[in-house]
């Protein structure tokens, strides 16, 4: 009877040790955002004046009246599908030209002074410029599009040249076809360099999209409406919007990298 107690507790104490570590994480999370509450709960306290400095709760209150307008929810797949758009087409242009780059030496040279380039021009002069040809309601979709190329082009062809050269070599010898050696070899040497530039990339997106937004004020945006709000010296509304920014943001990127993990397990179990 003492032998099964024991194999028990050595079989279920990693378990709740797992499960204490998380819920001691949890909540030290939690503690620490109704610290910054309470901070911000103080200073509006202090400053006296919702139109500089609202409190926690007016700026939960104006986000519960925003979920309840006609246009709120339309305003926010506007500018998701757009910034999507931009985000998706970096992924896609951005992998192809990593792998081109990694196979020829000329596409890398090329490429060199455009990633350059596009990482050094502030964010604004790009706006500023594209304004001058493109309509307003296309511009967050191309800044988008600038701003996360340069993060997947860069990650990926690191992730490339990366790749063990002993696995290849042992491709090489046994004749292992192409798809299967980018399965088999490629997909969990690279997947991670992925990873990490879309998580960055998709951050970079949303702040450049949005800031597109605010300078082009194109119709039905959450840039419009951020515009607005600052004209208007709504604060509150301001206030609140930036929280639906920061929860699309975590929320599709979560959302993105369970897809692709999702995708690259059924990549890999196919036979």
């Amino acid at each position: 009877m003492a032998r099964d107690q024991i194999n028990n507790k050595g079989h279920f104490e990693p378990q709740r040790s797992s499960q204490a570590g998380r819920f001691s994480l949890w909540a030290s999370r939690l503690l620490s955002v109704l610290f910054w509450l309470l901070v911000w709960q103080v200073a509006a306290l202090a400053v006296g004046q919702q139109f500089i400095l609202p409190s926690p709760l007016e700026t939960l209150q104006r986000l519960s009246e925003l979920l309840f307008e006609a246009d709120f929810w339309s305003t926010i797949t506007h500018s998701l599908l757009h910034i999507a758009c931009g985000f998706l087409s970096a992924l896609v242009f951005g992998t192809l030209m990593a792998v081109a780059a990694y196979r020829l030496r000329l596409v890398r040279v090329l490429m060199a002074p455009v990633v350059a380039t596009v990482k050094s021009v502030p964010v604004a002069s790009f706006i500023i410029l594209l304004l001058v040809w493109v309509h307003s309601t296309y511009l967050s979709v191309i800044v988008a599009h600038l701003l996360a190329f340069p993060i997947m082009y860069t990650n990926l062809l690191q992730g490339l040249e990366a790749t063990d050269t002993q696995l290849l070599e042992m491709a090489d010898v046994f004749q292992i076809r192409p798809l299967a050696r980018v399965r088999s070899i490629y997909l969990s040497q690279v997947l991670p360099y992925f990873e990490a530039a879309a998580s960055l990339a998709l951050g970079f997106c949303w702040k450049a999209g949005i800031a597109a937004e605010v300078i082009a004020i194109p119709s039905r945006s959450i840039g419009e409406e951020l515009y607005h709000a600052k004209v208007f010296l709504d604060t509150s509304s301001l206030f609140a919007w930036t929280i639906v920014i920061i929860c699309m943001s975590v929320l599709v990127e979560k959302g993105f990298s369970y897809l692709i993990k999702r995708l690259v397990k059924r990549i890999e179990e196919r036979p």
